[in-house]
Protein backbone atom coordinates (compact mmCIF):
# COMPACT_ATOMS: atom_id res chain seq x y z
CA UNK A 1 0.00 0.00 0.00
CA UNK A 2 0.89 3.19 -1.11
CA UNK A 3 2.75 5.65 2.01
CA UNK A 4 1.15 8.78 2.17
CA UNK A 5 3.16 9.97 5.01
CA UNK A 6 7.21 10.07 5.49
CA UNK A 7 8.51 11.85 8.28
CA UNK A 8 12.12 11.57 8.65
CA UNK A 9 14.57 13.21 11.21
CA UNK A 10 11.97 15.43 12.43
CA UNK A 11 12.57 17.76 15.30
CA UNK A 12 11.05 21.13 16.57
CA UNK A 13 12.58 23.56 19.13
CA UNK A 14 11.15 26.41 20.95
CA UNK A 15 12.47 29.31 22.74
CA UNK A 16 10.86 29.63 26.16
CA UNK A 17 10.24 33.04 27.55
CA UNK A 18 11.23 36.36 25.51
CA UNK A 19 12.74 35.85 21.72
CA UNK A 20 16.02 36.36 21.06
CA UNK A 21 18.98 35.33 22.42
CA UNK A 22 18.99 38.27 24.98
CA UNK A 23 22.22 40.26 23.44
CA UNK A 24 22.94 41.58 20.11
CA UNK A 25 26.12 39.77 19.32
CA UNK A 26 24.54 36.30 19.94
CA UNK A 27 21.44 37.15 17.48
CA UNK A 28 23.97 37.89 14.44
CA UNK A 29 26.11 34.97 15.09
CA UNK A 30 22.61 32.72 14.24
CA UNK A 31 21.88 35.02 11.90
CA UNK A 32 25.50 34.39 10.08
CA UNK A 33 24.77 30.70 11.10
CA UNK A 34 21.36 30.44 9.31
CA UNK A 35 22.95 32.63 5.90
CA UNK A 36 25.77 29.75 5.41
CA UNK A 37 23.24 26.82 6.06
CA UNK A 38 24.75 25.62 9.28
CA UNK A 39 22.84 24.47 12.69
CA UNK A 40 21.45 26.66 15.21
CA UNK A 41 24.70 27.02 17.29
CA UNK A 42 22.18 27.86 20.36
CA UNK A 43 19.92 24.70 19.47
CA UNK A 44 22.76 22.48 20.52
CA UNK A 45 21.84 22.79 24.40
CA UNK A 46 19.05 22.67 23.76
CA UNK A 47 17.04 20.16 26.16
CA UNK A 48 14.42 17.64 25.72
CA UNK A 49 10.77 18.35 27.13
CA UNK A 50 10.44 17.33 29.96
CA UNK A 51 8.09 19.47 32.52
CA UNK A 52 8.73 17.69 35.43
CA UNK A 53 12.12 19.14 35.94
CA UNK A 54 13.58 22.87 35.86
CA UNK A 55 15.97 23.28 32.89
CA UNK A 56 19.11 25.28 32.70
CA UNK A 57 18.18 26.32 29.03
CA UNK A 58 15.48 28.10 27.43
CA UNK A 59 15.70 26.39 25.05
CA UNK A 60 13.78 23.15 24.79
CA UNK A 61 13.06 20.68 21.84
CA UNK A 62 8.89 19.69 21.70
CA UNK A 63 9.87 16.98 19.08
CA UNK A 64 13.38 15.26 18.38
CA UNK A 65 14.38 12.66 15.85
CA UNK A 66 10.86 11.83 15.03
CA UNK A 67 11.00 9.28 12.25
CA UNK A 68 7.49 7.23 10.69
CA UNK A 69 5.65 6.23 7.93
CA UNK A 70 2.34 6.22 7.61
CA UNK A 71 0.47 3.87 4.30
CA UNK A 72 -2.76 5.27 2.58
CA UNK A 73 -5.94 3.89 4.83
CA UNK A 74 -4.15 3.58 7.69
CA UNK A 75 -5.49 4.46 11.11
CA UNK A 76 -2.63 6.12 13.15
CA UNK A 77 -3.17 6.63 17.21
CA UNK A 78 -1.22 9.05 18.51
CA UNK A 79 -0.50 9.03 22.86
CA UNK A 80 1.61 9.96 25.47
CA UNK A 81 1.37 12.52 28.67
CA UNK A 82 0.20 16.00 28.10
CA UNK A 83 3.40 17.75 27.12
CA UNK A 84 4.79 14.90 25.22
CA UNK A 85 4.92 16.46 21.45
CA UNK A 86 1.64 15.07 20.50
CA UNK A 87 -0.18 18.35 19.22
CA UNK A 88 3.05 19.86 18.31
CA UNK A 89 3.49 16.97 16.09
CA UNK A 90 -0.09 16.92 14.14
CA UNK A 91 0.99 21.04 14.09
CA UNK A 92 3.90 20.20 11.53
CA UNK A 93 2.19 17.89 9.75
CA UNK A 94 -0.59 20.23 9.18
CA UNK A 95 1.56 22.96 8.03
CA UNK A 96 0.44 25.07 10.93
CA UNK A 97 4.29 25.27 12.20
CA UNK A 98 7.51 24.61 10.47
CA UNK A 99 10.20 22.16 11.90
CA UNK A 100 13.23 23.09 12.67
CA UNK A 101 15.31 20.54 11.44
CA UNK A 102 14.18 17.54 9.40
CA UNK A 103 11.43 16.58 6.67
CA UNK A 104 7.84 15.85 6.20
CA UNK A 105 6.55 14.98 2.88
CA UNK A 106 2.95 14.52 2.21
CA UNK A 107 0.68 12.75 -0.34
CA UNK A 108 -2.40 14.07 -0.85
CA UNK A 109 -5.35 16.76 0.84
CA UNK A 110 -5.00 17.10 4.67
CA UNK A 111 -8.17 18.61 6.84
CA UNK A 112 -7.17 18.92 10.32
CA UNK A 113 -9.24 19.38 13.82
CA UNK A 114 -6.60 20.60 15.98
CA UNK A 115 -8.10 23.09 18.82
CA UNK A 116 -11.79 24.58 18.70
CA UNK A 117 -11.74 27.08 16.17
CA UNK A 118 -9.41 26.10 14.04
CA UNK A 119 -9.60 27.24 9.94
CA UNK A 120 -12.90 28.59 11.13
CA UNK A 121 -13.38 32.80 10.81
CA UNK A 122 -15.85 33.60 13.72
CA UNK A 123 -17.43 36.58 11.58
CA UNK A 124 -19.16 34.48 9.05
CA UNK A 125 -21.37 32.30 9.41
CA UNK A 126 -21.56 28.53 9.98
CA UNK A 127 -22.14 28.06 6.12
CA UNK A 128 -19.69 30.62 4.91
CA UNK A 129 -17.39 28.65 6.43
CA UNK A 130 -18.22 25.12 4.81
CA UNK A 131 -17.56 27.11 1.86
CA UNK A 132 -14.11 28.61 3.03
CA UNK A 133 -12.63 25.64 4.15
CA UNK A 134 -13.64 23.62 0.99
CA UNK A 135 -12.27 26.38 -0.84
CA UNK A 136 -8.68 26.04 1.12
CA UNK A 137 -8.64 21.93 0.70
CA UNK A 138 -8.49 23.20 -3.34
CA UNK A 139 -12.26 22.29 -3.96
CA UNK A 140 -14.79 23.38 -5.92
CA UNK A 141 -17.78 24.89 -5.29
CA UNK A 142 -19.97 22.41 -7.00
CA UNK A 143 -18.06 19.68 -4.80
CA UNK A 144 -18.78 21.42 -1.31
CA UNK A 145 -22.05 22.25 -2.24
CA UNK A 146 -22.56 18.73 -2.77
CA UNK A 147 -21.62 17.43 -0.03
CA UNK A 148 -23.50 20.62 2.08
CA UNK A 149 -26.58 18.87 3.25
CA UNK A 150 -24.77 15.71 4.14
CA UNK A 151 -22.27 17.78 6.71
CA UNK A 152 -24.53 20.29 8.52
CA UNK A 153 -27.25 16.77 9.13
CA UNK A 154 -24.24 15.08 10.66
CA UNK A 155 -23.19 18.35 12.76
CA UNK A 156 -26.63 18.85 13.94
CA UNK A 157 -26.32 22.49 13.94
CA UNK A 158 -29.61 23.37 10.96
CA UNK A 159 -31.40 25.76 12.73
CA UNK A 160 -27.83 27.72 13.65
CA UNK A 161 -26.60 27.64 10.25
CA UNK A 162 -26.27 30.83 9.20
CA UNK A 163 -25.51 31.99 12.71
CA UNK A 164 -21.60 33.60 12.80
CA UNK A 165 -19.96 30.49 14.80
CA UNK A 166 -18.61 33.58 16.80
CA UNK A 167 -22.01 32.77 19.15
CA UNK A 168 -21.71 29.55 18.78
CA UNK A 169 -20.47 26.75 22.24
CA UNK A 170 -17.55 24.82 22.05
CA UNK A 171 -19.56 21.96 21.71
CA UNK A 172 -21.68 23.35 18.57
CA UNK A 173 -18.27 24.00 16.92
CA UNK A 174 -16.45 21.21 17.43
CA UNK A 175 -19.56 19.14 15.69
CA UNK A 176 -19.13 21.94 12.61
CA UNK A 177 -15.26 21.52 12.41
CA UNK A 178 -15.24 17.73 12.64
CA UNK A 179 -17.86 17.38 10.01
CA UNK A 180 -16.67 19.66 7.64
CA UNK A 181 -12.86 17.80 8.35
CA UNK A 182 -14.84 14.61 7.73
CA UNK A 183 -16.79 15.05 4.87
CA UNK A 184 -15.22 17.44 2.51
CA UNK A 185 -12.92 14.86 0.16
CA UNK A 186 -9.18 15.38 1.91
CA UNK A 187 -7.05 12.15 1.56
CA UNK A 188 -5.58 12.64 5.07
CA UNK A 189 -8.21 13.71 8.03
CA UNK A 190 -5.68 14.82 10.90
CA UNK A 191 -7.94 15.11 14.62
CA UNK A 192 -6.58 15.84 17.92
CA UNK A 193 -8.26 15.69 21.59
CA UNK A 194 -10.68 18.61 20.59
CA UNK A 195 -13.77 15.44 20.19
CA UNK A 196 -13.34 16.02 24.08
CA UNK A 197 -15.42 18.87 24.22
CA UNK A 198 -18.20 17.02 22.75
CA UNK A 199 -20.90 15.49 24.26
CA UNK A 200 -21.01 10.99 24.27
CA UNK A 201 -22.74 10.52 21.73
CA UNK A 202 -21.42 12.88 19.56
CA UNK A 203 -17.61 11.09 20.68
CA UNK A 204 -19.38 7.81 19.51
CA UNK A 205 -20.73 9.18 15.83
CA UNK A 206 -17.22 10.80 15.06
CA UNK A 207 -15.03 7.30 16.36
CA UNK A 208 -17.76 5.61 13.50
CA UNK A 209 -17.51 8.41 10.87
CA UNK A 210 -13.56 8.18 11.10
CA UNK A 211 -13.47 4.32 11.09
CA UNK A 212 -15.57 4.08 7.66
CA UNK A 213 -12.83 7.23 6.57
CA UNK A 214 -10.20 4.72 7.26
CA UNK A 215 -12.00 1.05 5.76
CA UNK A 216 -14.65 2.10 4.35
CA UNK A 217 -12.92 5.14 1.88
CA UNK A 218 -9.63 4.28 2.06
CA UNK A 219 -8.42 7.16 3.46
CA UNK A 220 -5.93 7.76 6.30
CA UNK A 221 -6.53 9.32 9.85
CA UNK A 222 -4.46 10.33 12.47
CA UNK A 223 -5.61 10.65 15.74
CA UNK A 224 -5.14 11.74 19.01
CA UNK A 225 -6.68 10.75 22.48
CA UNK A 226 -6.24 9.93 25.89
CA UNK A 227 -9.01 7.72 25.76
CA UNK A 228 -7.38 4.24 25.19
CA UNK A 229 -10.85 2.71 24.83
CA UNK A 230 -11.14 5.23 21.55
CA UNK A 231 -7.88 4.48 20.54
CA UNK A 232 -8.22 1.16 19.84
CA UNK A 233 -11.20 1.21 18.30
CA UNK A 234 -10.28 3.18 15.80
CA UNK A 235 -6.47 2.35 15.55
CA UNK A 236 -4.10 -0.48 14.07
CA UNK A 237 -0.83 1.24 14.53
CA UNK A 238 0.63 3.49 16.93
CA UNK A 239 3.41 5.87 18.68
CA UNK A 240 3.84 6.08 22.09
CA UNK A 241 5.18 10.01 22.08
CA UNK A 242 7.08 10.78 25.50
CA UNK A 243 9.47 14.04 26.09
CA UNK A 244 9.30 14.46 22.52
CA UNK A 245 10.51 11.47 21.70
CA UNK A 246 9.37 8.37 20.25
CA UNK A 247 9.14 5.66 22.95
CA UNK A 248 7.68 2.63 20.49
CA UNK A 249 6.09 2.58 17.62
CA UNK A 250 3.94 -0.58 16.43
CA UNK A 251 0.88 -2.51 17.10
CA UNK A 252 -1.84 -0.38 19.04
CA UNK A 253 -2.27 -2.98 21.64
CA UNK A 254 1.09 -3.32 22.02
CA UNK A 255 1.87 0.49 22.27
CA UNK A 256 -1.32 0.82 24.72
CA UNK A 257 -0.02 -1.75 27.20
CA UNK A 258 3.28 0.18 26.98
CA UNK A 259 1.85 3.34 27.80
CA UNK A 260 -0.21 2.08 30.81
CA UNK A 261 2.55 1.04 32.63
CA UNK A 262 4.98 3.18 31.70
CA UNK A 263 5.82 5.88 34.59
CA UNK A 264 4.49 3.44 37.03
CA UNK A 265 7.05 5.17 39.92
CA UNK A 266 4.63 8.53 39.65
CA UNK A 267 1.59 7.49 38.87
CA UNK A 268 1.18 3.70 41.53
CA UNK A 269 3.75 4.28 43.75
CA UNK A 270 3.39 7.50 45.74
CA UNK A 271 5.80 9.12 48.30
CA UNK A 272 3.87 10.79 51.13
CA UNK A 273 5.29 13.79 52.57
CA UNK A 274 6.72 13.08 55.89
CA UNK A 275 5.27 15.78 58.34
CA UNK A 276 7.64 18.43 59.88
CA UNK A 277 6.98 17.59 63.28
CA UNK A 278 7.21 13.85 63.10
CA UNK A 279 8.73 13.67 65.91
CA UNK A 280 6.33 14.44 68.08
CA UNK A 281 3.42 12.25 65.91
CA UNK A 282 1.66 9.47 67.11
CA UNK A 283 2.26 8.12 63.80
CA UNK A 284 2.20 8.81 59.89
CA UNK A 285 2.04 6.86 56.77
CA UNK A 286 5.06 7.58 54.38
CA UNK A 287 4.41 5.34 51.55
CA UNK A 288 1.24 4.32 49.23
CA UNK A 289 1.32 1.94 46.40
CA UNK A 290 -1.59 1.03 44.31
CA UNK A 291 -1.33 -2.76 42.52
CA UNK A 292 -3.95 -5.68 40.93
CA UNK A 293 -5.40 -8.21 42.84
CA UNK A 294 -1.96 -10.58 41.67
CA UNK A 295 0.21 -8.17 42.65
CA UNK A 296 1.30 -5.93 39.68
CA UNK A 297 2.53 -2.65 40.42
CA UNK A 298 0.00 -0.52 37.85
CA UNK A 299 -0.25 3.03 37.15
CA UNK A 300 -3.92 2.15 35.99
CA UNK A 301 -6.24 -0.54 36.57
CA UNK A 302 -7.57 -2.39 33.78
CA UNK A 303 -11.61 -1.55 34.19
CA UNK A 304 -13.33 -4.97 35.61
CA UNK A 305 -9.83 -5.72 37.34
CA UNK A 306 -9.83 -6.18 41.10
CA UNK A 307 -7.36 -4.33 42.61
CA UNK A 308 -4.95 -3.62 46.24
CA UNK A 309 -3.53 -1.08 47.88
CA UNK A 310 -0.94 -0.76 50.44
CA UNK A 311 -0.40 1.33 52.80
CA UNK A 312 3.32 2.01 55.12
CA UNK A 313 3.45 3.91 57.95
CA UNK A 314 5.18 4.13 61.33
CA UNK A 315 3.91 4.42 65.01
CA UNK A 316 6.07 6.26 67.14
CA UNK A 317 4.92 5.08 70.14
CA UNK A 318 2.24 2.71 71.53
CA UNK A 319 -0.74 3.51 70.86
CA UNK A 320 -4.14 1.56 72.12
CA UNK A 321 -7.47 0.87 69.45
CA UNK A 322 -5.54 2.32 66.47
CA UNK A 323 -7.19 1.93 63.57
CA UNK A 324 -6.50 3.10 59.67
CA UNK A 325 -9.06 4.25 56.85
CA UNK A 326 -9.04 4.62 53.42
CA UNK A 327 -11.72 6.55 51.22
CA UNK A 328 -12.31 6.63 47.59
CA UNK A 329 -13.93 10.15 46.40
CA UNK A 330 -14.61 11.16 42.80
CA UNK A 331 -13.34 14.49 41.65
CA UNK A 332 -16.84 15.69 42.30
CA UNK A 333 -16.13 14.66 46.41
CA UNK A 334 -19.08 11.97 46.06
CA UNK A 335 -17.78 9.00 48.08
CA UNK A 336 -17.53 5.81 46.02
CA UNK A 337 -15.95 3.68 48.83
CA UNK A 338 -14.91 3.93 52.72
CA UNK A 339 -12.81 1.09 54.72
CA UNK A 340 -11.28 0.91 57.99
CA UNK A 341 -9.61 -1.66 60.13
CA UNK A 342 -10.34 -3.49 63.35
CA UNK A 343 -9.70 -1.10 66.69
CA UNK A 344 -6.42 -3.00 67.84
CA UNK A 345 -3.68 -2.19 70.52
CA UNK A 346 -0.36 -1.27 68.04
CA UNK A 347 3.10 -1.75 69.44
CA UNK A 348 5.67 1.34 68.05
CA UNK A 349 6.89 0.08 64.95
CA UNK A 350 6.61 0.09 61.10
CA UNK A 351 3.90 -1.29 59.50
CA UNK A 352 1.57 -2.16 56.25
CA UNK A 353 -1.82 -1.97 55.37
CA UNK A 354 -3.33 -3.57 52.76
CA UNK A 355 -6.51 -2.49 51.80
CA UNK A 356 -8.60 -5.43 49.03
CA UNK A 357 -11.32 -5.03 47.00
CA UNK A 358 -13.51 -7.71 46.55
CA UNK A 359 -16.69 -7.08 44.90
CA UNK A 360 -16.53 -3.16 43.94
CA UNK A 361 -15.71 -2.80 40.04
CA UNK A 362 -15.04 0.79 39.47
CA UNK A 363 -15.87 2.53 35.93
CA UNK A 364 -13.17 4.16 33.91
CA UNK A 365 -11.88 7.21 35.73
CA UNK A 366 -9.36 8.59 37.74
CA UNK A 367 -10.15 8.77 41.93
CA UNK A 368 -9.13 10.16 44.65
CA UNK A 369 -7.96 8.65 47.47
CA UNK A 370 -8.19 9.79 51.47
CA UNK A 371 -6.11 8.37 53.89
CA UNK A 372 -6.70 8.94 57.84
CA UNK A 373 -4.73 7.12 61.10
CA UNK A 374 -6.33 7.59 64.62
CA UNK A 375 -7.75 6.12 67.65
CA UNK A 376 -10.82 6.40 69.65
CA UNK A 377 -8.56 9.22 71.73
CA UNK A 378 -7.50 11.14 68.23
CA UNK A 379 -6.69 11.52 64.77
CA UNK A 380 -3.37 12.02 64.06
CA UNK A 381 -2.98 12.27 60.59
CA UNK A 382 -5.85 12.58 58.12
CA UNK A 383 -4.79 13.10 53.97
CA UNK A 384 -6.98 14.45 51.28
CA UNK A 385 -5.93 13.40 47.65
CA UNK A 386 -2.83 11.91 49.21
CA UNK A 387 -3.37 9.54 45.64
CA UNK A 388 -5.23 8.88 42.71
CA UNK A 389 -6.57 5.36 41.89
CA UNK A 390 -6.82 5.28 37.77
CA UNK A 391 -9.18 3.11 36.11
CA UNK A 392 -8.09 2.26 32.46
CA UNK A 393 -10.74 2.73 29.41
CA UNK A 394 -8.91 -0.66 28.18
CA UNK A 395 -10.90 -4.00 30.06
CA UNK A 396 -9.80 -6.46 31.28
CA UNK A 397 -9.73 -9.31 28.71
CA UNK A 398 -9.69 -12.02 31.55
CA UNK A 399 -12.98 -11.04 33.15
CA UNK A 400 -16.10 -13.07 33.37
CA UNK A 401 -18.42 -10.87 31.60
CA UNK A 402 -21.34 -12.10 33.32
CA UNK A 403 -19.88 -11.69 36.56
CA UNK A 404 -18.89 -8.16 35.32
CA UNK A 405 -22.37 -7.41 34.60
CA UNK A 406 -23.64 -9.02 37.70
CA UNK A 407 -21.50 -7.03 40.69
CA UNK A 408 -22.00 -3.21 37.75
CA UNK A 409 -25.68 -3.91 39.00
CA UNK A 410 -24.84 -2.33 42.51
CA UNK A 411 -24.64 -5.36 44.49
CA UNK A 412 -22.02 -5.47 47.28
CA UNK A 413 -21.50 -8.44 49.07
CA UNK A 414 -18.80 -7.90 51.12
CA UNK A 415 -17.08 -4.69 52.02
CA UNK A 416 -13.37 -3.86 51.31
CA UNK A 417 -11.39 -5.96 54.01
CA UNK A 418 -8.24 -4.69 55.36
CA UNK A 419 -4.78 -6.22 56.77
CA UNK A 420 -2.28 -4.67 59.00
CA UNK A 421 1.32 -6.83 59.35
CA UNK A 422 4.58 -5.45 61.03
CA UNK A 423 7.75 -4.40 58.66
CA UNK A 424 10.66 -6.15 59.86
Amino acid sequence: MAKVIKVENLSKAYQLGDFGTGTLSRDLERYWARLRGKEDPFLKIGETNDRTTLGTTDIVWSLKDINFEVKQGEALGIIGRNGAGKSTLLKVLSRVTSPTTGSVKVKGRIASLLEVGTGFHPELSGRENIYLNGAILGMRKAEIKRKFDEIVAFAGVERYIDTPVKRYSSGMYVRLAFAVAAHLESEILIVDEVLAVGDAEFQKKCLGKMGDISKGEGRTVLFVSHNMGAIKKLCGTGIFLNNGLISMAGDIDTIIDKYLHAETELKAIYHIPLPENRDEQIGYAYRLVIEDDQGNILPEIPVGRLWRIKVLFTLKKDIKHFIIALGITTDLDVNVRTCWSNARDMAAGSYEATFFENDLLLSSGSYNLVLGLSSYETTFQYLENVAKLNISDVPDINIDRSILRFKNAGLLLNPMTVQVSGIK
